[in-house]
């Protein structure tokens, strides 16, 4: 139950849900006995008992806060009105009560729904909020281990199963016990003998339930993870879809969907059947019951020596069957919490992962950028297993730009994720400005960096937008500004609607060219001192490529630059080449000393791409 009541703690401030909620479901509960007890007088009624004989000695009772002073006082009134007005007036009085304690009832149980669904509606929100600020905190390599569709599954599919399962049977498992005491209460007044009778026998369909309930969750796990894989799948093959056909594989893939469909659709079969089993179930389990109470009840109403009439005995029945629709509602609910519970676990999976990049205790903020970035003795390994990186050591002084050259895999785009902070070096250290980049504000020493990857990263948004991306109170002489730098403006113009123009998804509707020179412009608008530059040109076609070259040459204008790239003709103006290879250092200096070396890996390199 430590996951249920960590999902209830999301329905935070209790305070104005807690108190008018219980008075309200207090009151509903309370008529909605009362509209049950009122049975006995009119079945008197009906029956013609002689009712007046029985309360003719009766005077106003004293007061006293309990249940028998309660019933005293409705008798002495109902006397009063059969000696004044006879069976008919009884009658009419007793139809009166019955409508006002309905419409009582169910007054103050939509007045406790109000409260119910503003407390569902909080609890999904406080979740999601949750869970998305948690997933914006991660650091990058969380989501390169993770399977994106089961990520996702998670923050969509998990999140609606826990609204549908466990924050919509909140109040069931609070309002409707309260419900079952206080019809037991009712019975044990009108006779103890048969609510005893009722508790032996009830434990026996409750455990049944029980043993279903347990079963359910655990294969709701199994279920959540098989939809997180068959969400996965099917990212992977939209992402695809090119690849998919041009080898001709779509058989393929939709074999290999249809076992994953499969599996889910088995798992949630298996579900459907346990849970559709336990409403039924618990309704005949009840029957059964009653069953068993009219025998005994009969019984006792039949004796000669029982002080139990028929009028109470019916009553009781009628009011031990209203039992059963909150004890059904307890036990469907209580199964259906085992799938959200399922969901529960795995979506605080993702909230309880601890950032791997923390800010410190007390962060450092820098004032301005002044001196430049420096490496010593860096190393990085994943897990403590993989060594990516070995002994780094250089220098990015101010305004300078350096550039980072290899063959894939050598350790370049690590080192481009460590200026960020996106990932922190397992060995050594790295300095800004003389301050150990760990001890600086984290959102403050990302304010410094701009970013401009190989595979333009943008929203589905407006050019506007992306190009003034996280700011609020962007001008739009601004952004035009920074797309003329860009290489951007021309293009943008002849949109549909220029600057206001919806790119799509990731940017569908430009081309690669026109991407890559937004997310310039980007980096452009930022106006960051320090830029780094991952192959930003090496996807595009050679018209494109000059377009973008022109534009990034506009951006390192007075800049701190770092530069990876397989294009080594994009690097030759840097004021230092660093050649990495395997993890380590092998060569650096300027464009012609290291082409000056006879057998290079540089001039290896550039060579090869002359060729």
């Amino acid at each position: 139950m430590k996951t249920y009541f960590r999902l209830l703690s999301f329905a935070r401030p209790f305070g104005n849900i807690v108190v008018p909620y219980a008075i309200f479901s207090f009151f509903s509960i309370i008529f909605s006995v009362i509209n049950i007890a009122l049975l006995i007088p009119l079945l008197n009624i009906l029956f013609k008992v002689d009712t007046a004989s029985k309360v003719t000695s009766l005077v106003r009772p004293e007061f006293h806060f309990n249940i028998s002073y309660f019933l005293d006082l409705f008798k002495f009134y109902f006397n009063g009105v059969i000696e004044s007005k006879g069976s008919e007036g009884a009658l009419i009085f007793m139809m009166i009560l019955l409508i006002s304690a309905s419409i009582l009832k169910n007054l103050f149980k939509y007045l406790s729904s109000r409260i119910e669904g503003r407390t569902r509606a909080r609890v999904v929100k406080n979740i999601r909020r949750k869970i998305f600020s948690r997933v914006l905190n991660l650091h990058t390599l969380f989501f390169t281990q993770q399977q994106r569709g089961d990520l996702v599954s998670r923050l969509t599919n998990d999140v609606q199963e826990v609204e549908n399962s466990v924050v919509n049977t909140l109040t069931v498992v609070f309002r409707e016990p309260a419900t079952i005491v206080a019809y037991f209460i009712t019975l044990f007044l009108m006779s103890a003998k048969l609510t005893v009778f009722s508790l032996i026998l009830l434990p026996i369909s409750g455990s049944i339930i029980a043993i279903i309930s347990n079963s359910l969750r655990k294969q709701a796990t199994i279920g959540q993870e098989t939809l997180g894989a068959l969400m996965g799948y099917i990212d992977e093959t939209i992402i695809g879809m090119k690849v998919i056909k041009a080898f001709n594989s779509e058989n393929f893939i939709k074999k290999g969907f249809s076992r994953i469909n499969k599996k889910y659709a088995d798992v949630i079969t298996a579900m459907a059947y346990k849970r559709d089993l336990a409403s039924p179930l618990s309704e005949v389990m009840g029957i059964m019951v009653v069953s068993g109470l009219l025998f005994y009840g009969g019984s006792l109403v039949l004796s000669k020596d029982s002080t139990l009439d028929a009028s109470t005995f019916i009553t009781f029945i009628a009011v031990f069957s209203q039992i059963l629709s909150p004890a059904k509602s307890i036990s469907s609910a209580f199964s259906n919490i085992q799938r959200g519970l399922a969901s529960g676990v795995r979506i605080f999976a993702i909230i309880d992962t601890e950032a791997a990049i923390k800010n410190p205790a007390e962060p450092i903020k820098l004032r301005a950028f002044e001196n430049g970035i420096k490496f010593e003795n860096v190393g990085f390994s994943y897990n403590g297993i993989q060594q990516v990186l070995k002994d780094i050591s250089f220098e990015i002084p101010k305004g300078k730009t350096i550039a980072l050259v290899g063959p894939s895999g050598s350790g370049k785009s690590t080192l481009f994720d460590m200026i960020p902070r996106f990932i922190d070096p397992t060995e050594g250290k790295i300095t800004i400005d003389g301050y150990d980049y760990k001890d600086l504000d984290k959102t403050n020493l990302r304010d410094y960096i701009g970013i401009v990857t190989q595979e333009s990263i943008l929203f589905n948004d407006t050019i506007f937008n992306n190009i003034a991306f996280g700011k609020d109170d962007a001008r739009m002489e601004d952004v035009i500004k920074a797309a003329k730098v860009a290489n951007a403006h021309d293009f943008i113009l002849v949109t549909e609607k220029g600057y206001d123009t919806d790119i799509g998804d990731m940017g569908k509707n430009l081309s690669g060219g026109q991407r890559q020179r937004i997310s310039i412009a980007r980096a452009i608008f930022n106006n960051n001192p320090i830029l780094i530059l991952d192959e930003a040109t090496s996807s595009l076609d050679t018209e494109s490529e000059k377009l973008v070259q022109k534009a990034l040459e506009n951006l390192l204008k007075d800049r701190t630059s770092l530069i990876i790239a397989h294009r080594l003709s994009t690097v030759q103006h840097a004021d230092v080449i660093i050649v990495i290879e395997n993890g380590v250092i092998l060569e650096r200096g300027t464009h012609q000393e290291l082409m000056s070396k006879e057998s290079g890996l540089y001039k290896r390199l550039q060579l090869m791409q002359n060729e």
